[in-house]
């Protein structure tokens, strides 16, 4: 006969450490609300389900590579009441990633493009999706570098695969002729299998002469830009908000002040 003290063992040979944290919790519930043994191993079940479920979600984020974790429920859109709410909650109902479209976000900078992008990605997450979040520069570098190093293919394949990619701060600086390619791969291979979220302070039209060569970036901007949802974020600039002396008296620095603080 197994006594209580010994499931515990067998759950963690089994790899049931979901049920063995709360065996002793759910024991004691049994037997205070005389439930049956079905009610009983149905409570385990939920408990080692629950425990996966929160696990695979950990890792979800974890390998999404956030800058960092932003909410919508944190996203004051009183703030700047030109920026595009409805467009935006709709697109945190995650269709357009079952639907395999994307989305372009561009606007003022400051007024949250990056974080609801990110926020975005973290329901994504929630959803089951996964999930990878980028710097445009950092990652074309990151495939650039791929060919010197002999991984080319498989650097690509690490952004071709994620359900969402978020490919932030696009536009801020040039795309050199290897990028060129290495873009057109990206976006060619994402096309109508993955959804991708392009986040730029500059318009999309803005975007052509960033390109070294016309003929690819042309062909890479067709297929981002004429089948994306598009939110602009119009407004002012939140981040002085986030200033610690803020609704203090600033001081302007000049060589003058400079000068005196040396003295």
């Amino acid at each position: 006969m197994v006594t209580k003290n010994q499931l515990p063992a067998k759950l963690k040979e089994l790899r049931l450490s979901g049920m063995m944290e709360t065996l002793d919790l759910r024991v004691d519930q049994a037997q205070k609300e005389k439930l049956g043994y079905i009610n009983f191993l149905e409570l385990l079940l939920e408990d080692e389900i629950a425990r996966r479920a929160q696990k695979q979600l950990s890792s979800r984020i974890s390998k999404a590579h956030f800058d960092e974790e932003k909410t919508l429920t944190s996203f004051d859109f009183s703030f700047n009441p030109e920026v595009p709410a409805e467009k935006i909650r709709n697109l945190a109902t995650c269709r357009f990633i079952e639907s395999k479209e994307s989305a372009i976000i561009c606007g003022h900078v400051g007024t949250g493009k990056s974080h609801v992008a990110q926020s975005i990605g973290h329901i994504a997450c929630r959803r089951g999706y996964n999930v990878l979040y980028s710097k445009t520069p950092r990652l074309l570098t990151d495939i650039k570098n791929a060919r010197a190093e002999g991984c080319w293919g498989a650097r690509l394949k690490k952004y071709i695969r994620p359900d969402l990619l978020i490919m932030d701060d696009f536009g801020t600086r040039g795309i050199d002729d290897l990028q060129c390619e290495d873009l057109y791969e990206l976006v060619g291979e994402r096309h109508l299998k993955g959804s991708t979220i392009v986040v730029s302070n500059r318009s999309p039209k803005q975007w052509y002469a960033l390109f070294s060569n016309p003929v690819l970036g042309e062909s890479i901007l067709d297929r981002l830009i004429n089948t994306a949802h598009h939110i602009v974020m119009k407004g002012k600039s939140y981040r002085p908000m986030l200033r610690p002396d803020k609704g203090k008296e600033t001081v302007k620095i000049t060589e003058k002040t400079l000068k005196q603080a040396k003295n």
